[in-house]
């Protein structure tokens, strides 16, 4: 059974009070518990804490709703991921909005090695669902975790292609857990839980609403090393999707489609504006994500990953390549979050470090080690 802290719950129920500010909170006050008892005077020292927020915190009933929220969570076994939790997504903690706390329901790794998005229109044609079907079957192999969410049309056939294929896939849905939207997918939704998972931002019993979903994509983004646009109108919640994977410096792929269709509409358009790479096979994602590596490469990088490391290597060129051992691929926005190492100083030492040939750069701004 989970365990819950009823004062990170509490603490997201503050209306106002998002990721951003939550993050904001907890530097200063240390814990939720501790921002909940400050008195307002002090939290009003906080920046970004108005008096109108400093109230809002010291609410007597967020305690008491908090430990309602546990208890339907209990019932279904859900668990809570505070971003400071171990297992809260690695991939989102380096991201300024990131929710300060998701509910998870589902066996699904969110830090699994590889992850691929799949979005796309709610009225998806045979050919978006066909091209979405041989994306996921292409993964298997490689063991790719699929991301996507649960709407009608792309969402759900990358759902459900991901089940035939025994590959975790994840859906990421703007409402409570324990509601699914729309309700047509509810099958779909129990079964992705045995190897894959339900997330959320919201707390049990919160219906959809129109202004959730922009901010759902963001969630769909940031867990992906890479997002793939198969079907989109001109306008319309996967275009969304894209400008956030853009803007996390993730990899954007689009399928392109006939000029004349409008569900090819969004898809051109991102590659007309260079927002998006072109999507023509399965291998377009595998070497632009590195994820066709050599097996023997991959266990000469084991072998050497317990090697001494140079002499003449500084303290900082030490942390970073061990962090690197530990994290293949990794964000070097991760890597500056863990290294604590500012990130101008940061690509300095990474340039140094490529040119003696210690690491490399992967695409989408990774790193990984060399030989060392």
């Amino acid at each position: 059974m989970p365990t819950y802290n009823v004062h990170q719950i509490a603490l997201s129920l503050v209306p106002g009070v998002g990721g951003v500010l939550i993050r904001q909170l907890i530097s200063y006050g240390g814990s939720a518990e501790a921002i909940l008892a400050m008195p307002p005077a002090r939290l009003m020292k906080i920046p970004g804490i108005g008096e109108v927020t400093a109230r809002a915190i010291r609410q007597p009933n967020l305690l008491p709703d908090a430990e309602k929220a546990v208890r339907l969570l209990e019932k279904t076994g859900t668990s809570v991921l505070f971003y400071t939790d171990a297992n809260y997504p690695t991939r989102l903690k380096t991201l300024y909005d990131a929710p300060a706390l998701l509910y998870k329901l589902g066996n699904a790794d969110l830090n699994a090695t590889r992850t691929l998005a799949l979005v796309g229109t709610r009225q998806a044609t045979d050919y978006g669902r066909r091209i979405t079907e041989e994306i996921v079957q292409t993964m298997q192999p490689y063991g790719v975790s699929i991301i996507s969410g649960l709407a009608y049309g792309i969402d759900i056939a990358a759902h459900r292609a991901s089940l035939a294929a025994g590959l975790p896939t994840v859906g990421v849905m703007a409402s409570g857990i324990d509601i699914i939207y729309p309700s047509a997918h509810a099958r779909t939704a129990h079964d992705m839980q045995e190897l894959g998972a339900l997330l959320t931002e919201h707390l049990p019993g919160v219906k959809p609403d129109p202004r959730f979903f922009p901010a759902r994509n963001r969630i769909i983004a940031g867990l992906s090393d890479a997002v793939v646009i198969v079907e989109a109108a001109a306008k319309g919640g996967a275009l969304i999707t894209a400008e956030y994977a853009n803007n996390y410096n993730r990899e954007v792929f689009a399928v392109p489609g006939q000029v004349t269709q409008q569900f090819s509409a969004g898809c051109n358009k991102l590659l007309r504006e260079n927002k998006a790479q072109i999507y023509t096979s399965p291998a377009d994602l595998i070497e632009t994500l590195n994820w066709d590596v050599d097996p023997a490469k991959q266990v000469a990088a084991k072998s050497s990953a317990s090697a001494p490391l140079p002499l003449d290597f500084t303290t900082q060129e030490t942390q970073v390549v061990s962090l690197l051992r530990q994290n293949p691929a990794i964000h070097v926005d991760e890597l500056s979050w863990q290294s604590q190492i500012p990130m101008g100083q940061l690509a300095s030492l990474l340039l140094s470090l490529e040119f003696r040939g210690y690491v490399r750069t992967l695409p989408g701004k990774r790193y990984e080690v060399v030989y060392v």
